[in-house]
């Protein structure tokens, strides 16, 4: 009976944020148990958007806080179609117009029925245990901390070097 018991409740227990394994836009696998230790944001990304600048934003906030923040970025098509372009596009684009070195990912669902994993546990207290939140446009941020739980979500209007993030990052 406990044997029983212990299936059912490991069958229904959710993910953690460093086990998911997503895919590059390149196609690698990218495992989040590689991220055990940084602080992490997670960004939805498009590039018709008028809050596309905030790449330059993004890439700064990296170069600066490498050592200990990893960006993660998702494109994603979700929004008024602002993110048409294939994975070969995406790279070009974000690579060309603003120099972008930190992770991005193949282009997924951040909303919908066909959201993401990754998404439905960044925005279901259900799943990340702290806070239901809805994805509401391009550039939002969701920030993890070093032990993979999330901390808080940053609405697109909010820029990646803001004061509430960079006292995020600076603090212990």
């Amino acid at each position: 009976m406990i044997f029983l018991l212990t299936i059912s409740i490991t069958g229904f227990s959710q993910s953690g944020f460093y086990d998911f394994k997503v895919k590059t836009l390149e196609g690698d696998t990218f495992d989040f148990s590689t991220l055990k230790g940084k602080k992490v944001m997670i960004v939805n990304t498009a590039s018709k958007c008028g809050f596309t600048p905030q790449y330059k934003d993004l890439e700064e906030l990296y170069e600066t806080y490498s050592d200990n923040l990893v960006i993660i970025g998702f494109p994603a098509n979700n929004f008024l179609h602002q993110e048409p372009g294939t994975a070969t596009e995406i790279r070009e684009f974000c690579t060309s117009n603003y120099g972008v070195t930190f992770p991005m990912m193949e282009k997924i669902s951040v909303k919908g029925k066909n959201m993401h994993p990754l998404y439905k546990w960044l925005t279901s207290k259900a799943l990340n245990g702290v806070m239901d939140s809805e994805v509401k446009w391009n550039f939002q941020k969701y920030l993890i901390d070093e032990n993979g739980k999330l901390v808080d979500v940053i609405y697109s209007k909010e820029k990646p070097g803001s004061e509430k993030v960079i006292l995020w990052l600076t603090s212990k």
